[in-house]
């Protein structure tokens, strides 16, 4: 990069993640006093927030390097903006999820709920509707999966449409779409493993309709 372009670098990541930050600090900040120690320890965007802190700092210590190069070293590569790259590179996956944080319903919420909360973010995730009684939906960016129909022993890729979350019955449900066919969508139970997950056929009608009128609630 030249020294314009590092300069316009340094600008576009601070408006994008320094908001992120910003807003991130000032929920933690705003909900501090209303939230237990142990919940707040558990939410994500708390313990990573760290990080966005830092980067913030290394880009302000980038311009301030680019502000003062000289006229020969501006044909040479920034080591500070080397060193900012590789910082976000090495912690993209808390970058991305706190972009996700910033945008959950999680976020700046003091309600004491019975909801697994943080504890089942999967990365690229957000909870994107919650009524704060009873259910809850989160939506993904890009979980997909393979699955076997039983009726004819073929198996086609689904990408995950969203989880919805019943604390009510302690039950989780996957809405699911086939990558080659829409029009195949599935409504499972859905048990999260440590090393495997595993589904399973809701055979109540009431609480299938349930399901899919909480999920069209959040579209």
């Amino acid at each position: 990069m030249d020294n314009d372009k590092d300069i316009d670098f340094i600008n576009s990541e601070r408006r994008y993640w320094g908001k992120i930050y910003t807003d991130v600090a000032y929920a933690i900040s705003e909900i501090s006093p209303f939230v237990s120690e142990r919940d707040l320890n558990i939410r994500k965007y708390f313990t990573k927030s760290s990080v966005l802190q830092e980067y913030t700092k290394l880009l302000d210590s980038a311009e301030a390097d680019c502000k003062k190069k000289s006229l020969f070293s501006m044909f040479k590569s920034n080591p500070s903006i080397t060193l900012v790259q590789g910082f976000k590179a090495k912690n993209i996956e808390t970058f991305k999820q706190l972009e996700k944080c910033s945008n959950c319903e999680c976020l700046n919420c003091t309600f004491e709920c019975n909801f697994k909360k943080c504890s089942s973010c999967r990365s690229g995730s957000k909870i994107c509707f919650c009524d704060k009684k009873r259910v809850n939906v989160r939506k993904f960016d890009n979980f997909t999966l393979d699955l076997t129909n039983n009726d004819t022993g073929r198996a086609s890729k689904y990408k995950a449409l969203a989880v919805v979350e019943d604390c009510t019955l302690d039950r989780l449900y996957i809405l699911l779409e086939n990558l080659t066919n829409s029009s195949d969508k599935l409504v499972l139970y859905y048990y999260p493993g440590i090393k495997e997950d595993s589904y399973g056929e809701i055979t109540d009608g009431a609480e299938f309709d349930f399901v899919i009128e909480t999920y069209q609630s959040a579209e």
